[in-house]
């Protein structure tokens, strides 16, 4: 299960309960961004960076581990932390970590499963032609790691 793309927003307040989740910002050997199609609200047929919510005895780097081979058939190894947001749900707080990650199989190509029903490595001009979920571009920019 996947979370809303990375936004950033005022916090919820402490009554909702908080969900914490994680997101992977994965770069191909060309700097191209790893990006999914979401198959499912919110966002359904928005552009985000694979992830989901951090599951019962999970550390965040297997959460986005087994997130992004899920969502894309790809083999990951999480690394640092770049980022970390919340977006309001449905009666919930998404607390995203996004962690940088590298494939392990290099040249790989990612094929969409789980919540995606597409993926993509996306360059610079791709990403400004995909309509991604709310702030996604502008919260990557931030953090500096938009393609080249």
């Amino acid at each position: 299960m996947q979370p809303p793309g990375p936004s950033t927003g005022p916090s919820s307040g402490p009554d909702l309960p908080v969900v914490p989740c994680v997101g992977a910002i994965v770069h191909d050997l060309d700097g191209r961004l790893l990006l999914i199609r979401r198959g499912h609200a919110p966002h359904a047929g928005s552009w985000s960076l694979p992830g989901g919510r951090v599951e019962a005895g999970e550390t965040p780097e297997q959460a986005v581990e087994r997130e992004v081979r899920e969502e894309t058939g790809l083999e990951v190894r999480a690394g640092a932390p770049v980022g970390r947001v919340q977006i309001k749900g449905d009666g919930v707080v998404y607390d995203v970590l996004d962690l940088a990650c590298t494939v392990l199989r290099p040249g790989e190509r990612p094929v969409a499963g789980d919540d995606a029903t597409a993926v993509v490595f996306a360059d610079a001009a791709a990403l400004d032609r995909l309509s991604c979920t709310p702030l996604l571009v502008e919260t990557l920019r931030g953090w500096g790691v938009l393609p080249g």
